[in-house]
């Protein structure tokens, strides 16, 4: 029955991830996990201390830090409408500091300008700057760097 037990422990762990989300007690459920198999094919209770010693060692150690480093990075591809920012568009309907119509990608946007000076005609090209709500946030290509 010590498998059961390795098994019952694995299973608490992996609760206390659900809530922690450390990755510790989950690495620590799969340490306990490797135990319970090491139980059932029959090895001593040395044996599955040292398996799951050296299965949480392992796992903490090693692969929690990568685990982590792979997390923290920023996704590669923007989604929504953060992935408009940066994109060019053509004004439909002449933009100014509260209201104009851009075409972005084939969809009319609502627009208004990120210079409240500025006045952009129909036809001409602008960028994407920033996306708020509804409304892109766009300046003049040719008054770009």
């Amino acid at each position: 029955m010590p498998w059961f037990v390795w098994l019952l422990a694995a299973g608490v762990l992996g609760a206390a991830e659900f809530f922690t989300l450390t990755l510790v007690f989950g690495l620590l459920a799969g340490a306990a996990l490797v135990a319970a198999v090491v139980a059932g094919v029959g090895i001593g209770l040395l044996g599955q201390l040292v398996a799951f010693g050296v299965t949480a060692a392992v796992g903490l150690l090693i692969v929690r830090p990568v685990a982590l480093r792979q997390m923290a990075k920023a996704p590669l591809t923007r989604e929504g409408s953060d992935a408009l920012i940066g994109k060019r568009a053509e004004v439909m309907q002449e933009v100014t500091a509260t209201r104009g119509l851009i075409k972005i990608s084939g969809e009319e946007w609502s627009a208004r300008a990120l210079d409240e000076s500025l006045v952009i005609p129909v036809g001409a090209l602008v960028d994407v700057m920033e996306i708020e709500g509804a409304t892109a946030v766009v300046y003049p290509r040719e008054l770009l760097p």
